[in-house]
């Protein structure tokens, strides 16, 4: 079972390879109580993936969309997170709609990637509430107000999610919504579309945001694993979409299980130098903050530290509860926050950890885990040095 603590380094793909490659030896993958659990922590972000939400889906997905739908969708590749930020940033994206998010905060190197927002001519937000990617407008914003997945939805609407073992689940909301105003983030979408569309679509966008039980339908018909959608998600407990790993169906030329072989990576910091990785404390789920504690590290009203060895910070002649300025290093070029706090803390010589999302600006957009493109936020090399 792994998160961003193994995918958030350079060599972490070929690291989970190696885990795979252990568990495959132990026959651990297909057996009841073992294999394989990559954990992914917002509510829905593999169901995303699984219905389309992705920059390099395959041509028999494209092929069985334009089939059900009478289009024709564009099969250049898009842009990850790190790549739309690149090309905001140089001038090849100019509009960003983002549905949900805090997408400032949650993205590496925070410096440039606000310098990339700025630089787009429109910018939407759809968001449940304000955060500090607000802040940063480009040179026109809108931010559209939608229902939150906790508010009811007009003739009582469900969506659907999918968690990281592949269950996929209803979600009503229950609660009066915050103003008789708010739309969902279907009908923001619809409506634009349909608008988009002027002069009509061969996609009945309407229709479809007007009964979820339709835009299912239609997955159901252009996504493999999910016949009888409706009828299987509205029983307790969902139900498992397919997973040829757990029934040992192999989908590779020998039909068997393959193993990998990967090189071994060492990231060895300057001398003088610490790794940095960033984390979240107790009172947070991703970049919303519910409040200044962490009680797994036993820390009281402060965000704004830095966890270093004992032996490391005397060896630097720093004080626990000095005030210290962070600089990180990658391919001849820095990055600096001010006035973090240094806290001593038990952990292996030559590491410090400190919390997301107020250390991303240290995070380097161009450090990357090699053949993934996930930004190395748990192996930053930095130094500190008190305040002056």
């Amino acid at each position: 079972c792994w998160a961003m603590g193994l995918t958030q380094h350079r060599n972490a793909v070929a690291t989970i390879r190696e885990i795979t490659n252990v568990h495959l030896l132990l026959g651990a993958i297909g057996r009841p109580g073992a294999g394989l659990c990559p954990v992914r922590g917002h509510s829905n972000v593999q169901g995303d993936r699984t219905v389309g939400i992705f920059e390099k889906m395959p041509e028999a997905f494209h092929a069985s969309l334009d089939r059900e739908c009478g289009i024709s969708s564009p099969r250049e590749h898009g842009f990850d997170t790190v790549a739309s930020i690149h090309a905001m940033h140089d001038g090849r994206a100019k509009v960003f709609f983002a549905l949900g998010g805090n997408f400032l905060q949650a993205s590496p190197d925070t410096d440039y990637t606000a310098d990339a927002l700025r630089n787009c001519d429109l910018i939407c937000h759809v968001s449940t509430k304000l955060n500090r990617s607000h802040l940063v407008p480009g040179k026109t914003a809108l931010i559209l107000p939608c229902l939150g997945r906790s508010e009811r939805d007009g003739i009582d609407h469900f969506v659907t999610c999918e968690n990281s073992m592949g269950v996929v689940q209803m979600s009503q909301g229950v609660l009066s919504p915050a103003s008789p105003d708010l739309l969902s983030e279907v009908t923001i979408i619809a409506r634009l579309a349909d608008a988009y569309h002027r002069d009509g679509s061969p996609v009945p966008w309407k229709w479809l945001a007007e009964d979820y039980d339709r835009i299912r339908d239609l997955i159901e018909r252009v996504i493999p694993g999910f016949d009888n959608y409706n009828e299987r998600v509205s029983s307790p407990g969902g139900f498992y979409l397919p997973n040829p790993a757990k029934q040992r169906v192999w989908d590779t030329p020998e039909g068997k299980a393959v193993f990998s072989a990967g090189p071994i990576g060492i990231f060895e910091p300057a001398p003088g130098r610490l790794v940095l990785q960033t984390l979240r404390s107790h009172d947070q789920f991703n970049t919303t903050v519910y409040g200044p504690d962490d009680r797994y590290r036993g820390i009281s009203d402060a965000r704004r530290i830095i966890l270093v060895n004992p032996d490391d910070l005397l060896e630097r002649n720093i004080k626990p509860g000095t005030s210290v300025d962070i600089t990180s290093h990658w391919d001849g070029g820095t990055r600096r926050v001010e006035r973090f706090i240094a806290l001593p803390y038990e952990m292996p010589r030559g590491s410090a950890a400190a919390y997301f999302p107020e250390a991303n600006v240290l995070v380097p957009i161009g450090s990357q885990a090699e053949g993934s493109g996930t930004p190395t936020s748990k192996s930053v090399e930095i130094d500190i040095r008190c305040s002056g």
